[in-house]
């Protein structure tokens, strides 16, 4: 069994993960534009390739998935992933199946107002939002919102020019110099993180891992403990199966005096799934179970609590030859 990642980066530890799994019965792929991506340098072999903006690119991963008989696809990056689901039926002609969730929900996890839309209507407890800054002034004077707020990127990642507001001159000034933002509540409680993985066969939820934040550093979470609780697992299970997510998931929550509000998804590892990992959550291995063409057994839970992460700098150092 053969798989691609594309996008690797920095994400040494689950090129590294994927290595162990499949533990010399198949070969891990992996892809970046720039030959000083550290991750590259884990696998078993890469590829140097061209931006994913590029006219050609899916054609050149298309080739690499046709020359090295990939099993199975992913990408490591939120905007790669609605080009890997919008091509998905390219890959399947030649054997290869991608590693997520259908187009429009990557998409709408991509799109945090039309995710904020998803949740309301629904009726799942999430922060207010607003792309119209004019109707958020009229709740701030009718008291329904106060300040602070988060002025954000309606369509971004890795927490990249988010801006805690605490005035509407300074909402003014960043909506004058900057299109595509909105407005979001400022939700004050314990940030959660839930690694999850739901069958890409049975569409069961099959693992969930939950974590309390402790320390966040550029969009990711630097120091986390594990724990466990019903109803929160409960509440992800019910989420993720009626939005109809596939594969690996990220999840963040907020825990405002015992309520959960679901605030955002990334429809792929996360930055701190390698808590997950090292606690026994073997995502790698549902993985190529599911590519096996076989449906995983469920393990929610299946994880000591009071387990903490803490991130720390590492090398790569690598001579030119």
């Amino acid at each position: 069994m053969n798989i691609l990642i594309l996008s690797a980066g920095t994400r040494n530890k689950i090129v590294e993960y994927f290595v162990n799994t499949l533990n010399g019965t198949g070969k891990v792929i992996v892809t970046d534009m720039s030959n000083l991506a550290p991750a590259i340098y884990e696998a078993d072999k890469y590829y140097i390739v061209p931006k994913m903006t590029s006219p050609d690119y899916v054609d050149t991963i298309i080739d690499i998935c046709k020359k090295e008989k990939i099993d199975g696809v992913l990408s490591l990056i939120d905007p790669e992933l609605s080009l890997l689901a919008k091509n998905e039926k390219l890959f399947e002609a030649i054997g290869t199946k991608v590693i997520g969730s259908a187009y429009d929900l990557c998409e709408m996890s991509l799109d945090k107002y039309q995710m904020y839309l998803w949740l309301k209507e629904h009726q799942y407890k999430c922060a207010k939002s607003y792309m119209d800054k004019m109707k958020f002034y009229k709740d701030v004077e009718n008291g329904k919102i106060t300040y602070p707020v988060f002025v954000k990127p309606a369509r971004g990642s890795a927490s990249i020019a988010i801006s805690k507001v605490y005035d509407k001159e300074t909402v003014d000034l960043l909506f004058a110099h900057d299109d595509g933002l909105m407005i979001q509540e400022y939700l004050d409680g314990q940030e959660i993180g839930a690694d999850v993985y739901i069958d890409m066969i049975s569409g069961e939820v099959v693992s969930i891992f939950t974590k309390k934040k402790i320390k966040m550093r550029a969009g990711e979470t630097d120091k986390a403990v594990s724990f466990k609780n019903e109803k929160l697992f409960e509440l992800i299970r019910k989420f993720v199966s009626e939005a109809g997510y596939r594969g690996q998931i990220d999840i963040d929550i907020f825990d405002i005096d015992g309520e959960y509000y679901i605030s955002e998804v990334n429809p792929r590892f996360g930055g701190g799934y390698p808590h997950a990992y090292e606690s026994g959550c073997d995502h790698m291995k549902l993985i190529t179970t599911n590519l096996e063409g076989k449906v995983n057994k469920v393990h929610i839970g299946e994880y000591e609590s009071c387990i903490y992460m803490m991130k720390y700098n590492e090398l790569y150092i690598r001579k030119d030859s």
